[in-house]
Protein backbone atom coordinates (compact mmCIF):
# COMPACT_ATOMS: atom_id res chain seq x y z
CA UNK A 1 0.00 0.00 0.00
CA UNK A 2 1.29 3.82 -0.61
CA UNK A 3 -0.18 6.68 0.72
CA UNK A 4 0.01 10.40 -0.87
CA UNK A 5 -0.80 13.26 1.61
CA UNK A 6 -1.19 16.67 0.04
CA UNK A 7 1.07 18.97 1.88
CA UNK A 8 1.10 21.71 -0.45
CA UNK A 9 -1.80 23.05 -2.26
CA UNK A 10 -1.12 23.52 -5.78
CA UNK A 11 -1.56 27.60 -6.97
CA UNK A 12 -2.18 26.53 -10.06
CA UNK A 13 -3.80 23.01 -12.01
CA UNK A 14 -1.12 20.51 -11.19
CA UNK A 15 -1.29 17.37 -13.63
CA UNK A 16 -0.52 14.26 -12.51
CA UNK A 17 -1.19 11.37 -14.52
CA UNK A 18 1.80 9.83 -12.92
CA UNK A 19 -0.62 8.83 -10.21
CA UNK A 20 -1.53 5.56 -11.08
CA UNK A 21 -0.82 1.81 -9.86
CA UNK A 22 1.06 1.29 -13.39
CA UNK A 23 3.77 4.22 -12.61
CA UNK A 24 3.75 3.44 -8.81
CA UNK A 25 4.80 -0.96 -9.03
CA UNK A 26 7.52 -1.63 -7.62
CA UNK A 27 8.95 1.48 -6.96
CA UNK A 28 10.68 2.54 -3.79
CA UNK A 29 9.45 6.29 -2.12
CA UNK A 30 12.37 8.27 -2.98
CA UNK A 31 11.87 7.16 -6.41
CA UNK A 32 7.77 8.04 -6.65
CA UNK A 33 8.64 11.45 -5.00
CA UNK A 34 10.91 12.06 -7.97
CA UNK A 35 7.90 11.55 -10.99
CA UNK A 36 7.63 14.57 -13.01
CA UNK A 37 4.13 16.31 -12.89
CA UNK A 38 3.12 19.69 -14.31
CA UNK A 39 2.10 23.11 -12.31
CA UNK A 40 0.73 25.19 -14.69
CA UNK A 41 3.53 25.41 -17.19
CA UNK A 42 6.47 24.61 -15.25
CA UNK A 43 7.94 21.15 -14.51
CA UNK A 44 8.08 19.53 -11.24
CA UNK A 45 8.24 16.46 -8.83
CA UNK A 46 5.57 14.73 -7.02
CA UNK A 47 7.48 14.72 -3.69
CA UNK A 48 7.07 18.62 -3.95
CA UNK A 49 3.31 18.66 -3.15
CA UNK A 50 2.84 14.99 -1.58
CA UNK A 51 4.29 13.28 1.02
CA UNK A 52 4.80 9.35 0.28
CA UNK A 53 4.31 6.60 2.66
CA UNK A 54 5.46 3.16 1.74
CA UNK A 55 6.71 1.53 -0.82
CA UNK A 56 5.25 1.45 -4.42
CA UNK A 57 2.22 -1.25 -4.73
CA UNK A 58 -0.80 -1.37 -6.73
CA UNK A 59 -2.75 -0.25 -3.87
CA UNK A 60 -2.92 3.67 -3.84
CA UNK A 61 -4.92 6.04 -1.24
CA UNK A 62 -4.38 9.24 -1.65
CA UNK A 63 -5.42 11.65 1.14
CA UNK A 64 -6.60 15.75 0.77
CA UNK A 65 -8.17 18.44 -0.96
CA UNK A 66 -7.19 17.24 -4.76
CA UNK A 67 -9.56 19.33 -6.54
CA UNK A 68 -6.77 21.27 -7.84
CA UNK A 69 -5.37 17.71 -8.85
CA UNK A 70 -5.97 16.45 -12.52
CA UNK A 71 -5.44 13.38 -14.79
CA UNK A 72 -5.11 11.15 -11.35
CA UNK A 73 -5.47 7.20 -12.39
CA UNK A 74 -5.79 8.56 -15.96
CA UNK A 75 -5.04 5.38 -18.18
CA UNK A 76 -4.63 3.25 -15.58
CA UNK A 77 -4.58 -0.86 -16.04
CA UNK A 78 -4.90 -2.46 -12.55
CA UNK A 79 -4.96 -1.85 -9.06
CA UNK A 80 -7.13 0.52 -7.22
CA UNK A 81 -7.10 4.03 -6.63
CA UNK A 82 -8.76 5.70 -3.07
CA UNK A 83 -9.33 9.04 -2.89
CA UNK A 84 -10.26 10.69 0.83
CA UNK A 85 -11.24 14.08 -0.30
CA UNK A 86 -12.10 16.12 -3.51
CA UNK A 87 -10.02 15.14 -6.67
CA UNK A 88 -9.48 17.47 -9.84
CA UNK A 89 -10.85 16.94 -13.73
CA UNK A 90 -9.82 13.51 -16.08
CA UNK A 91 -10.15 11.47 -12.50
CA UNK A 92 -9.84 7.60 -14.09
CA UNK A 93 -10.06 8.96 -17.84
CA UNK A 94 -9.03 6.48 -19.81
CA UNK A 95 -8.39 3.65 -17.69
CA UNK A 96 -8.80 0.59 -18.84
CA UNK A 97 -8.79 -1.97 -15.77
CA UNK A 98 -8.58 -1.30 -11.65
CA UNK A 99 -10.80 0.14 -9.51
CA UNK A 100 -10.76 3.69 -8.43
CA UNK A 101 -12.88 4.90 -5.70
CA UNK A 102 -13.32 8.58 -4.61
CA UNK A 103 -14.60 9.87 -1.12
CA UNK A 104 -15.95 13.37 -2.36
CA UNK A 105 -17.04 15.72 -5.26
CA UNK A 106 -14.84 14.95 -8.63
CA UNK A 107 -13.93 17.73 -11.46
CA UNK A 108 -15.21 17.64 -15.26
CA UNK A 109 -14.89 14.37 -17.16
CA UNK A 110 -14.43 12.41 -14.85
CA UNK A 111 -14.26 8.53 -16.40
CA UNK A 112 -13.82 10.07 -20.08
CA UNK A 113 -13.25 6.89 -22.83
CA UNK A 114 -12.69 4.68 -20.11
CA UNK A 115 -11.87 1.37 -22.10
CA UNK A 116 -12.88 -0.90 -18.50
CA UNK A 117 -12.57 -1.30 -14.37
CA UNK A 118 -14.70 0.58 -12.00
CA UNK A 119 -15.17 4.39 -10.75
CA UNK A 120 -16.85 5.00 -7.87
CA UNK A 121 -17.43 8.31 -6.86
CA UNK A 122 -19.33 9.18 -3.41
CA UNK A 123 -20.26 12.57 -4.15
CA UNK A 124 -21.03 15.15 -7.29
CA UNK A 125 -19.30 15.06 -10.37
CA UNK A 126 -18.62 17.82 -13.26
CA UNK A 127 -19.76 17.63 -16.64
CA UNK A 128 -18.46 14.84 -19.37
CA UNK A 129 -18.79 12.03 -17.28
CA UNK A 130 -17.95 8.84 -19.10
CA UNK A 131 -17.87 10.80 -22.33
CA UNK A 132 -16.25 11.79 -25.48
CA UNK A 133 -13.54 14.56 -25.65
CA UNK A 134 -14.04 17.11 -28.22
CA UNK A 135 -13.45 15.75 -32.00
CA UNK A 136 -13.34 12.23 -30.17
CA UNK A 137 -15.71 9.70 -31.70
CA UNK A 138 -16.20 7.38 -29.00
CA UNK A 139 -16.87 8.09 -25.04
CA UNK A 140 -16.95 5.35 -22.21
CA UNK A 141 -16.16 1.89 -24.68
CA UNK A 142 -16.59 -0.86 -21.47
CA UNK A 143 -16.56 -0.61 -17.28
CA UNK A 144 -19.06 0.51 -14.98
CA UNK A 145 -19.10 4.20 -13.22
CA UNK A 146 -21.69 4.85 -10.59
CA UNK A 147 -21.81 8.15 -9.38
CA UNK A 148 -24.00 8.92 -5.64
CA UNK A 149 -24.64 12.41 -5.69
CA UNK A 150 -25.73 14.37 -9.10
CA UNK A 151 -23.95 14.66 -12.29
CA UNK A 152 -23.66 17.53 -14.70
CA UNK A 153 -24.29 17.89 -18.61
CA UNK A 154 -23.23 15.68 -21.43
CA UNK A 155 -23.40 12.59 -19.33
CA UNK A 156 -22.40 9.06 -21.52
CA UNK A 157 -21.74 10.75 -24.41
CA UNK A 158 -20.91 8.90 -27.55
CA UNK A 159 -20.80 6.34 -25.29
CA UNK A 160 -20.18 2.78 -26.66
CA UNK A 161 -20.56 0.29 -24.32
CA UNK A 162 -20.44 0.03 -20.01
CA UNK A 163 -22.83 1.01 -17.51
CA UNK A 164 -23.17 4.71 -16.29
CA UNK A 165 -25.34 4.64 -12.84
CA UNK A 166 -26.17 7.87 -11.44
CA UNK A 167 -27.97 8.22 -8.01
CA UNK A 168 -28.75 11.79 -7.95
CA UNK A 169 -29.63 15.04 -10.80
CA UNK A 170 -28.11 14.58 -14.24
CA UNK A 171 -27.88 17.69 -16.32
CA UNK A 172 -28.75 18.15 -20.13
CA UNK A 173 -27.77 16.34 -23.10
CA UNK A 174 -27.49 13.29 -21.09
CA UNK A 175 -26.80 9.54 -23.92
CA UNK A 176 -26.09 12.67 -26.63
CA UNK A 177 -24.55 10.82 -29.67
CA UNK A 178 -24.78 7.26 -27.19
CA UNK A 179 -23.77 4.31 -29.39
CA UNK A 180 -24.70 1.80 -27.34
CA UNK A 181 -24.60 1.09 -23.53
CA UNK A 182 -26.76 2.25 -20.60
CA UNK A 183 -27.25 5.28 -18.44
CA UNK A 184 -29.28 4.63 -15.46
CA UNK A 185 -30.79 8.00 -13.51
CA UNK A 186 -32.41 7.47 -10.69
CA UNK A 187 -33.15 11.40 -10.22
CA UNK A 188 -33.96 13.97 -12.66
CA UNK A 189 -32.96 13.82 -16.33
CA UNK A 190 -32.20 17.20 -18.04
CA UNK A 191 -33.26 18.54 -21.24
CA UNK A 192 -32.44 16.80 -24.75
CA UNK A 193 -31.21 13.55 -23.17
CA UNK A 194 -30.58 10.78 -25.89
CA UNK A 195 -30.68 13.65 -28.61
CA UNK A 196 -28.57 11.98 -31.61
CA UNK A 197 -28.56 8.31 -30.25
CA UNK A 198 -28.24 5.65 -32.32
CA UNK A 199 -28.62 2.76 -30.14
CA UNK A 200 -28.64 1.98 -25.98
CA UNK A 201 -31.03 2.65 -23.36
CA UNK A 202 -31.35 5.34 -20.98
CA UNK A 203 -33.34 4.75 -17.83
CA UNK A 204 -35.53 7.68 -15.89
CA UNK A 205 -36.78 7.11 -12.67
CA UNK A 206 -38.34 10.26 -12.77
CA UNK A 207 -40.96 12.14 -15.20
CA UNK A 208 -38.70 14.01 -17.97
CA UNK A 209 -39.58 15.88 -21.13
CA UNK A 210 -38.30 14.02 -24.11
CA UNK A 211 -37.90 15.31 -27.47
CA UNK A 212 -39.93 14.92 -30.29
CA UNK A 213 -37.63 12.87 -32.20
CA UNK A 214 -38.66 9.97 -29.72
CA UNK A 215 -41.81 8.00 -30.05
CA UNK A 216 -44.15 5.65 -27.09
CA UNK A 217 -43.47 2.22 -27.85
CA UNK A 218 -45.11 0.05 -24.74
CA UNK A 219 -45.71 -0.12 -21.23
CA UNK A 220 -43.41 -2.96 -19.54
CA UNK A 221 -40.76 -4.18 -16.79
CA UNK A 222 -38.03 -4.57 -18.49
CA UNK A 223 -36.15 -7.88 -16.63
CA UNK A 224 -32.70 -6.42 -17.85
CA UNK A 225 -32.83 -3.79 -15.35
CA UNK A 226 -33.42 -6.10 -12.51
CA UNK A 227 -29.96 -7.40 -13.22
CA UNK A 228 -28.56 -4.40 -13.50
CA UNK A 229 -29.89 -2.71 -10.21
CA UNK A 230 -29.18 -6.11 -8.60
CA UNK A 231 -25.26 -5.36 -9.35
CA UNK A 232 -25.31 -1.79 -8.00
CA UNK A 233 -26.83 -3.25 -5.20
CA UNK A 234 -23.46 -5.64 -5.03
CA UNK A 235 -21.68 -2.41 -5.39
CA UNK A 236 -22.90 -1.37 -1.63
CA UNK A 237 -25.18 1.33 -3.88
CA UNK A 238 -28.82 1.64 -2.60
CA UNK A 239 -31.39 1.38 -4.85
CA UNK A 240 -35.62 1.71 -5.09
CA UNK A 241 -38.01 -1.31 -5.12
CA UNK A 242 -39.46 -1.61 -8.46
CA UNK A 243 -41.03 -4.84 -7.95
CA UNK A 244 -43.72 -5.14 -9.92
CA UNK A 245 -43.37 -1.36 -11.38
CA UNK A 246 -43.54 -0.45 -14.98
CA UNK A 247 -41.55 1.53 -17.22
CA UNK A 248 -42.93 3.54 -20.27
CA UNK A 249 -40.85 2.91 -23.28
CA UNK A 250 -40.15 4.98 -26.09
CA UNK A 251 -37.87 4.66 -28.95
CA UNK A 252 -35.49 6.66 -30.93
CA UNK A 253 -33.82 9.39 -31.60
CA UNK A 254 -35.23 9.22 -34.92
CA UNK A 255 -33.47 11.70 -36.18
CA UNK A 256 -30.95 9.42 -36.36
CA UNK A 257 -31.06 5.13 -36.40
CA UNK A 258 -34.11 5.55 -34.21
CA UNK A 259 -33.14 1.70 -32.63
CA UNK A 260 -32.27 2.92 -28.88
CA UNK A 261 -34.75 3.85 -25.98
CA UNK A 262 -35.15 5.61 -23.05
CA UNK A 263 -37.17 3.79 -20.41
CA UNK A 264 -39.61 6.35 -17.57
CA UNK A 265 -40.89 4.60 -14.74
CA UNK A 266 -44.56 5.22 -14.55
CA UNK A 267 -46.22 7.48 -11.88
Amino acid sequence: MTILTLRTQPQAPLEAGVITPDQFMSKPAAALARLPVVHGNEQACLGDFFAVDGEGSTELILNGDLSRVKWIGAGMTMGSVTIHGDSGMHLGAGMRGGEINAFGNTGDWAGAEINGGKLHIRGNTGHGLGGAYRGSRHGMNRGLIIVEGNAGTETGAAMRRGLIAVKGDVGDFAGAFMIAGTIVVFGSLGIRAGAGLLRGTIVAFRQTELLPTYRYACRYHPLFLDKILRELQSHGVAIPDIAGRCFQRYSGDFNRLGKGEILIIDD
